[in-house]
């Protein structure tokens, strides 16, 4: 199984290197903040999880193997664009953005099997398996960008 959050292991992993963040680190590239791109993610979880309503966007992103091979193959690009929803929130207390992140990540991986997630607003309708991957890739593409 690929990196996924749906995977304890991959998800502990990933979880240890939230905790290693540091809201003061530089970005190696592009131009969050360690506290706006924890705001991202949180706002990208809640997107999957049905909590923020993001907008559906038509892209070549939504032919079944370009998905695929976006989700679970391909490196994800720097300095790509993202939904100004996910881009809305402020963050809040560090330690409380923070817990907030990995509350949801964990929400995320207990999702019911062949439960209803909201359709990715490029990707559109996601298996299990494709958003516990997307997840897992998205969040690990951010903390390596504060190396983490």
């Amino acid at each position: 199984m690929p990196n996924s959050i749906l995977d304890p292991r991959s998800r502990a992993g990933l979880l240890a290197r939230i905790d290693q963040l540091d809201p003061a680190t530089p970005a190696r590239w592009g131009r969050f903040t360690a506290p706006r791109m924890v705001s991202h993610l949180i706002e990208s979880v809640r997107m999957a999880l049905g909590e923020l309503p993001v907008r559906r966007r038509r892209s070549i992103l939504g032919n079944r193997l370009v998905r695929a091979l976006v989700i679970h193959v391909l490196p994800f690009p720097r300095g790509a664009p993202t939904a100004g929803e996910l881009l809305a929130r402020a963050p809040a207390s560090w330690a409380s953005d923070i817990a907030t992140l990995k509350t949801l990540i964990d929400r995320a991986a207990a999702h019911p099997p062949h439960g209803v997630w909201q359709p990715h607003p490029v990707f559109g309708i996601l298996s299990d398996d494709d958003w516990g991957v997307l997840i897992y890739r998205h969040t690990a593409h951010h903390l390596s960008q504060f190396g983490a």
